[in-house]
Formats: C-alpha cells, structure tokens, sequence
C-alpha cells in the first residue's frame, strides 16, 4: 500500500464527509453555527484521523490510536446526524437514512481494520 488513498476505509470516510458537508449546508440558518458546525468538523475528522494514523504506521500503536479516533468520531458523527433528524432540523428521512446507513457501515469497516492493523506481526 503506498497511500492512504488506497484504504477504503479513507475513500469511503473522504466520499462521506463531503456528503455530509453539502446536507448541512441545507439545514435551517440556526443550525449552520451549531450542529451543523459540529457535523462539518466530525465527519472531516474520520478521514483526517486515518490520513494522520498512516502517516504514522511505522509506529503501530500510534497508527492503531489514530484509527481508533476515526471510529470514535465515526460514531459522533452518528450522533450528531440523530440529533439533526430527531430535532426536525434535517427533515428529509431518505438522506438521513442514506447517512446514517453509510456511517454505520463504515464504522463496521474502520473496527475491522483496528482489529487487521492490531493482529499484524
């Protein structure tokens, strides 16, 4: 592997973060400074965490600390995303449940890989 580009769990994370950029940018006005802020942050954070961590890989237990920190704010941004539909701030169920569907199973992937990275001699 010569890039983190070439991890799914990174295109995948990147593809997901603009996503959820463009749906917040369609929130009511209030929400673009709050939670649509916070969203923003946390869902650019999985993939920044995993381009940082493979930066790092020659250091495994740093590498394992940052892709442990992409799954954390994986799950935030999971978070963050019930609070917008459950708030009525982002009122089209299909997008939720396209989101929600895509961050689960990315958080489903990212374990996986801790687990690959963890097990390697």
């Amino acid at each position: 592997m010569q890039s983190y580009k070439d991890l799914e769990i990174y295109q995948l994370s990147h593809k997901l973060g603009l996503d959820i950029h463009k749906m917040s940018l369609g929130l009511p006005r209030f929400e673009l400074y709050e939670e649509g802020s916070q969203i923003r942050r946390s869902s650019k954070a999985i993939s920044t965490n995993i381009v940082e961590g493979f930066g790092r890989k020659k250091y495994r237990q740093d590498y394992i600390k940052y892709l442990i920190y992409a799954h954390s704010t994986c799950d935030e941004t999971v978070e963050h995303l019930r609070y917008l539909y459950e708030t009525n701030s982002l009122k089209d169920e299909n997008m939720f449940s396209t989101l929600l569907g895509k961050l689960e199973m990315l958080s489903k992937k990212i374990n996986k890989f801790i687990q690959a990275v963890s097990s390697q001699l």
